[in-house]
């Protein structure tokens, strides 16, 4: 499973929290590329809905990632 920023965008409107199948079924009605269906197949099954992107990846970048602070120069 790879996942980049831009196919993470594609499940930034994504009805969370969602199950395994609600987010399939999410990608394919808003015609998301192949790759995004296909990660989110390799989802484990789980009983408990996935809050957000980041239960999906970890290492999903934040605001925080991209801030940049002038005050250090």
């Amino acid at each position: 499973m790879i996942w980049t920023i831009e196919l993470a965008s594609f499940l930034d409107d994504a009805p969370w929290p969602a199950t395994k199948d609600e987010l399939i079924e999410y990608a394919e009605r808003i015609g998301a590329p192949y790759e995004v269906i296909e990660n989110l197949k390799e989802l484990e099954d789980s009983d408990e809905p996935y809050e957000s992107i980041e239960d999906i990846w970890p290492d999903y970048p934040s605001d925080e990632d991209f801030f940049y602070n002038d005050e250090d120069e």
